[in-house]
């Protein structure tokens, strides 16, 4: 374990309760903060193991009927990884392939496949001491220390695929409660964070900010904190930046081998069924600036800001993505399983419309990525989660690789992941 991990515990013991302290009440929430602290200091907490979710009866059976429908390219074959409730984001670990599942709730979930079958064997609720609050971020380092963010908190467990097996393991607070963004910021809208841990080993986190498009009295305010962009920080929460600004809400991002960060951004609700475009942008440098207010999406100015001057350092979209489909999760695909069309190109995963007419998305995309840096056109990978008489089936929502370079999808709708593979 890195040193200032060990420091971090021995120094979360002192000021966890403290930080907490604004949000404490009597009973199961207090309990919760003082398990935090225990966990902390190496102690047990006492908390009973939840009973695992069933992986077989009527909900796997429908979602098996459901993969009957979706399509997916020749030589590829989808199956029911998991079933995990309200599953969102994913983190696979680097050492056992353990994959850790965040939601927009209060859970975050283990999956095991023990047998190595490539089919789950069992779904649990992870740590079920601590008291999350909207943990969608799930992220690994590559020694094996788990960052989960949170609407307002970042938290790191350390070891987290090996102290898995119990209810308790270590657990260092990064980012205490209220300190990720303004607590006067905080919404019920645009607040699922989504987190990378980088090739210079600092978490990066994407902050989306709460509105449609932001009042102008509030720039400053988010130019300031990140909101409306993605920050970086050391491991230990210390030396944070803003590293991009001009983002609406980004629930994607990715590293490529060449180091440079991808990212999903979702457009501008209210302008129309078929504008502005989603936008899939890559930053190559620190401090750049990808266009939101200003654009709600592409080159799509917004009602709001459209007499005020562009800055000139603004950075269009590698791609623009079907309008109003909710691109959310995104990786760039570095396995070695599938064919060469789709190595270092990346998967999206797009969760659906939600107020367009007639409604698109619930499919996961293929962008390909050319050797010269630029982008090609978005084309569906795996899709059929949408009916005809537009009824979603399914709403996908993330995507993974695990150690074979299989593919998987979560999807918060049905309550699953799917596993994509290829046989030649």
């Amino acid at each position: 374990m890195k040193p200032f991990l060990m420091a971090a515990l021995a120094a979360s013991v002192s000021f966890v309760g403290a930080a907490y302290a604004q949000d404490t009440t009597a009973g199961d929430t207090k309990a919760k903060v003082d398990n935090l602290e225990k966990l902390g200091s190496f102690k047990q907490t006492g908390v009973a193991e939840p009973a695992p979710i069933p992986q077989t009866g009527r909900r796997a059976d429908a979602i098996n009927r459901t993969l009957q429908k979706i399509k997916v390219p020749d030589g590829f074959k989808i199956e029911l990884y998991a079933v995990v409730p309200d599953a969102r984001a994913m983190a696979v670990g680097p050492n056992a392939g353990v994959v850790f599942v965040g939601t927009r709730k209060s859970k975050v979930y283990t999956v095991t496949d023990r047998d190595k079958d490539r089919v789950a064997d069992e779904v649990k609720v992870y740590a079920p001491g601590v008291d999350f609050k909207i943990p969608n971020a799930v992220c690994f380092s590559r020694d094996g220390v788990l960052t989960i963010v949170e609407q307002n908190r970042v938290l790191a467990f350390p070891a987290a695929e090996f102290f898995y097996e119990g209810t308790d393991g270590p657990a260092v607070v990064v980012v205490k409660q209220g300190e990720l963004i303004p607590p006067a910021e905080e919404s019920y809208n645009h607040t699922a964070r989504i987190c990378r841990i980088g090739p210079d080993g600092k978490l990066y986190v994407s902050l989306g900010q709460p509105y449609n498009v932001p009042p102008k009295d509030k720039a400053d305010l988010y130019a300031k904190t990140g909101i409306g962009g993605i920050i970086r920080m050391d491991a230990d929460g210390k030396n944070r930046e803003v590293y991009a600004t001009g983002i609406r809400n980004s629930v994607g991002m990715d590293f490529a081998p060449d180091k440079t960060l991808w990212f999903t951004d979702n457009q501008v609700d209210g302008m129309g069924d078929d504008q502005p475009p989603g936008e899939l942008n890559q930053i190559t440098k620190p401090g750049q600036n990808f266009g939101f207010p200003w654009y709600g999406g592409g080159g799509v100015r917004t009602v709001e800001y459209k007499d005020d001057k562009v800055p000139a350092d603004v950075v269009p979209p590698k791609a623009e993505l079907p309008p109003h489909a909710a691109d959310l999760g995104m990786i760039v695909y570095k396995g070695k399983s599938f064919p060469e069309k789709y190595r270092g190109g990346i998967f999206t995963a797009e969760h659906g419309s939600w107020n367009r007419t007639t409604p698109i998305g619930a499919r996961v995309m293929f962008v390909p990525v050319n050797k010269d840096g630029t982008a090609g056109k978005p084309e569906p990978f795996a899709e059929g989660w949408l009916t005809e008489g537009g009824e979603y089936l399914g709403r996908p929502v993330d995507v993974a690789t695990l150690p074979d370079g299989s593919l998987l999808v979560s999807d918060d709708a049905a309550g699953a992941i799917y596993r994509i593979s290829y046989e030649k």
